[in-house]
């Protein structure tokens, strides 16, 4: 299945609205682009970025504020470091929702 290229683009310009220091859900990214019930298909659009790339995919979590990628793993790791650094507490690979959750408008 290929991924429309008009969500991607919706993908990419709401992922790169995320501010520093707040996170949003696959779940959320997809409804602001206007397809809720597809935060699988956010998470392969993220996927499909170029290693180099600048947008802020480390700001896009699971639904529950949890990393999606396996504890140990390098894109776990790096994911946490990068919230660290912009002042996002991350508590056993699960970020606090309640605190950090974007809300755009």
């Amino acid at each position: 299945m290929s991924i429309n290229p008009e969500f991607s683009q919706a993908v990419w310009n709401i992922v790169g609205s995320i501010p520093r220091g707040h996170v949003a859900s696959y779940g959320q990214v997809a409804a602001l682009a206007g397809h809720p019930r597809r935060a699988r298909l956010v998470g392969r659009v993220l996927a499909g970025l170029p290693e180099d790339t600048r947008l802020p995919w480390h700001r896009v979590l699971r639904a529950d504020g949890r990393i999606a990628f396996p504890p140990g793993e390098p894109a776990h790791r790096e994911q946490c470091a990068r919230l660290r650094e912009e002042g996002v507490t991350v508590t056993g690979g699960q970020v606090d929702l309640r605190r950090h959750q974007w809300r755009p408008g």
